[in-house]
């Protein structure tokens, strides 16, 4: 059998083509799955688990099944969706995993990761990143209304993409040597990440050592998963 991994869909009410795409996944391929990885922004926003989103909860709706069918489902927080907690996870089914964490796939250690942080050269980001991951600040935040944390999040999403576009494509993907550094650290060859849009098997050495980083696509456009069997990891396109 295989397992499965995604990130980066950005779901929201406005694209809906992208939530249908991801339950047709879910009732076909991912039922039938041993396991299934969400590497982070499965939403374009998530203010908190008390948030009376109807979208949101047709998401949470179609997971839950896929977990009452046997397959268990993992999640890894991304940077838009930090703020998913364990009430999401008790209604779902779905188990919240660490970044970075280790899997063992077939006798081999695996890097999992959002991969946000691994993109040291965008300082600006990496400051932001480092206070909305802070748990004082996401407690401040949840003490506020759903409407002031819907109004912040609308201001972030304008902010970032003014950001996004001061600087180059260099800056705001990963740093190598970053990535390089975590997969020694962790002792691992292979590594799988999202976050960058930019899907791509990148070989590259670690530690005099032969290693594979494996990004994921965005689900902009067309889906993107990455299929792994006991042939190994393979890097597909989803037609929509």
């Amino acid at each position: 059998m295989t397992t499965l991994f995604i990130s980066d869909l950005h779901l929201q009410a406005d694209r809906p083509e992208i939530g249908d795409q991801l339950i047709d996944f879910l009732k076909t391929e991912a039922i039938a799955a041993d396991a299934l990885f969400i590497l982070g922004d499965l939403f374009e926003s998530w203010i908190g688990d008390d948030d009376p989103n109807e979208y949101h909860e047709s998401i949470q709706s179609a997971l839950g099944s896929v977990v009452k069918t046997g397959t268990p489902v993992f999640f890894m927080h991304g940077n838009r969706d930090f703020m998913i907690g364990t009430k999401f996870s008790h209604q779902t089914g779905v188990q919240l995993l660490p970044d970075p964490f280790v899997l063992d796939m077939y006798g081999k250690d695996v890097l999992l990761s959002h991969g946000d942080a691994y993109c040291t050269d965008d300082v600006e980001y990496q400051a932001v990143r480092t206070m909305t991951r802070n748990p004082e600040w996401q407690a401040m935040m949840l003490q506020k209304s759903v409407a002031e944390r819907r109004a912040f999040v609308a201001q972030a999403r304008i902010d970032s993409e003014a950001h996004g576009q001061s600087i180059s494509e260099e800056i705001s993907d990963v740093n190598v040597a970053a990535i390089e550094e975590a997969m020694e650290k962790h002792n691992v060859r292979l590594m799988v990440h999202g976050h960058t849009h930019r899907p791509k098997v990148h070989a590259q050495t670690v530690n005099g050592r032969t290693a594979k980083r494996i990004v994921l696509g965005d689900w902009h456009e067309h889906g993107s998963v990455l299929r792994w069997n006991q042939r190994g990891p393979r890097l597909h396109t989803l037609a929509r």
